[in-house]
């Protein structure tokens, strides 16, 4: 957490430093039209991202999102960070987003990330779920036993009604 703090508090100084330094390089002009440019393409990247998200969220509630897909999902929400990343004003988090925009090191670190991480995924319902354990972690040890049942909201008017009855 402190080290959030600390880059939070020193990538904007290093930004307006970098700044400064481009601009007595090649014009304060230029440079804030490099920053524009920046800002747009990282709007017209999260208008894309956009769309494609929609169309995963429509896999998922079908229940149709196997592994590849799932990397695929990393990768798109790598995307949409490397987009956010353009449209912060400033060189070194346009340096950044680079290799989050970038289709091959998307895929690579994507495909990493879903090995590293230990990802699984369960089909429950129409909903998809995604875990994430640690490697060697084991699920806790229970009773083992399943309770079924419905839940009714109305009151039981009769007392025999109250019991719970196991399968």
């Amino acid at each position: 957490m402190r080290r959030f703090f600390l880059l939070f508090l020193i990538l904007p100084v290093l930004e307006l430093w970098l700044l400064l330094v481009v601009a007595d390089e090649i014009g304060a002009w230029a440079t804030l039209g490099l920053l524009f440019l920046a800002t747009l393409v990282g709007m017209a990247v999260l208008r894309y991202k956009k769309h494609s998200a929609m169309e995963q969220r429509a896999q998922i509630e079908r229940g149709e999102l196997p592994q590849k897909e799932m990397v695929e999902m990393i990768g798109g929400v790598m995307l949409g960070m490397g987009a956010v990343l353009l449209i912060i004003p400033g060189f070194i988090t346009d340096a950044l987003a680079v290799p989050l925009l970038l289709p091959w090191s998307r895929r690579l670190m994507s495909r990493w990330l879903f090995h590293k991480g230990n990802l699984q995924a369960w089909e429950s319902g129409a909903a998809y779920t995604v875990f994430r354990t640690r490697r060697g972690s084991r699920p806790a040890s229970g009773s083992g036993e399943i309770l079924e049942g419905e839940l009714d909201d109305e009151p039981a008017s009769d007392p025999q009604q109250e019991r719970i009855s196991r399968k």
